[in-house]
């Protein structure tokens, strides 16, 4: 029984960094062959992928956002952490973490956590 649960400030100031945990429970996010994942949706938007950071600690980002983007972990805490710089109030909306796994064609994503909202303001 795998569950996830997202946690952090739900208020970040333009300019600042946002970060947020996940804390897993039910697996450890060293178990192969598992990757451990952001995904956010925008208001009026779709899903976005954000990035992961895999069993092995090696990271991917979106390409749209890895100049701002930092996955990390704690496997003593079984946690994995977002950290956004330089927010904007383009990046306000619902934060997700995941378990993600690897497919020839596409991931498929079977745990998320419950969500949280984050806004951007000053």
């Amino acid at each position: 029984q795998v569950q996830l649960q997202e946690s952090g400030p739900g208020l970040v100031k333009p300019s600042q960094t946002l970060s947020l945990t996940c804390t897993v429970s039910g697996g450890s996010i060293t178990a192969n062959y598992y990757y451990w994942t952001w995904i956010r949706r925008a208001p009026g938007k779709g899903l976005e992928w954000m990035g992961s950071i895999g069993y092995s600690g090696s990271t991917r980002y979106s390409p749209s956002l890895k100049s701002r983007t930092s996955i990390s972990r704690d496997t003593s805490r079984n946690q994995f952490s977002l950290h956004l710089n330089s927010v904007t109030p383009e990046d306000a909306g619902e934060y997700y973490c995941a378990r993600e796994s690897l497919g020839a064609v596409t991931s498929t994503f079977e745990h998320w956590g419950q969500g949280t909202q984050v806004t951007v303001s000053s």
